[in-house]
């Protein structure tokens, strides 16, 4: 019956022709019973929205998601190997266009986006040439596990963001696959954690960092391997990232774009994920001297054009670092 349901829930509609990018669209309706979102109005402001897929089972409401879709992005989700999967990849999408549509006050519809992919498959706005009065500086990342669906956003700086099960499971012999993937420095962090449980907390809280900064980069694990560059969790002054030296004259082209000009922050979200965020450092650009200025982050939970909660400051966001 459950797959029935998503089936009439989610149908391949016929092509239409894209929706007009004017004001008074249908995502603004939708969105003008809800407050707005306050704007983003430095580089250092990180805005996180999220979802839970298991909380969103209305077929009409999973209809109006599909029906937010490029007709690519719906035959990309229904290609997907069962119904559960072919419903996180409408909410994604749906997710990644309701946000981004907030910060233009609504006068781009979310199906009007349209995305290009950078050669390393990084996806970003494709603004039209003759869009240009209507042209917004945002960067936006997307992650998703089967059980939360996030997706951040920033002005004007590039961004990555990742979440992992807090009770994801891993090899059980961590150090193995620390090994495999991490560099020494890291493999000797984990290697002093006695308790096991506590070890593996560490391993994911490091992937999650990680793999947050090579989103940032605009690469991705196969264009800047995990073991070219190393998180600092225990540093003083917050998360760092080092570079070894070597790294900065090695003539492998995938290690041209490390750099330690980064920030992070960490996080506990809905008590059951990890989240990191990694945004570009502009703290000396700033002139702030010598003190790293935290990232804003903000933090909603959202049921898109039907209920936004703001979440930051409650026990559904525990920042970490």
């Amino acid at each position: 019956m459950r797959h029935r349901l998503l089936r009439r829930a989610m149908p391949l509609p016929p092509p239409t022709p894209p929706a007009p990018r004017t004001p008074g669209v249908a995502g603004g309706r939708l969105f003008s019973s809800l407050p707005p979102p306050p704007p983003l109005q430095s580089r250092r402001e990180v805005h996180v929205w999220y979802l839970l897929p298991d909380e969103l089972n209305d077929a009409s409401q999973l209809k109006m998601y599909m029906d937010l879709l490029s007709p690519s992005e719906r035959k990309t989700a229904l290609s997907m190997n069962g119904e559960k999967l072919q419903k996180g990849a409408v909410l994604s999408r749906a997710l990644v266009r309701t946000t981004l549509s907030r910060y233009t006050d609504c006068k781009v519809d979310p199906g009007s986006f349209e995305f290009k992919k950078n050669k390393f498959g990084k996806p970003e706005i494709l603004w039209q040439s003759d869009d240009s009065k209507m042209e917004w500086p945002l960067h936006f990342n997307i992650s998703h596990t089967s059980s939360l669906i996030a997706c951040g956003i920033t002005m004007d700086t590039p961004i990555g963001i990742d979440i992992e099960e807090k009770k994801r499971k891993t090899a059980k012999n961590i150090l193995s696959l620390a090994r495999r993937y991490f560099t020494p420095s890291e493999v000797d962090y984990l290697a002093k954690i006695p308790d096991p449980d506590a070890q593996q907390k560490e391993f994911i809280k490091l992937w999650t960092l990680k793999e947050a900064y090579v989103k940032a980069l605009g690469r991705g694990f196969s264009g800047a391997p995990f073991n070219k560059f190393s998180i600092e969790l225990a540093a003083k002054n917050g998360i760092r990232i080092s570079v070894a030296p070597k790294v900065f004259k090695d003539s492998d082209s995938t290690c041209d774009c490390l750099s330690e000009n980064w920030q992070f922050a960490l996080a506990e979200l809905n008590s059951s994920h990890y989240m990191a965020v990694c945004i570009e450092d502009d703290s000396r650009s700033s002139g702030s001297g010598n003190g790293r200025l935290p990232i804003g982050l903000k933090v909603w939970k959202t049921v898109p054009f039907l209920e936004d909660t703001l979440v930051s400051g409650t026990e559904a966001v525990t920042i970490i670092s």
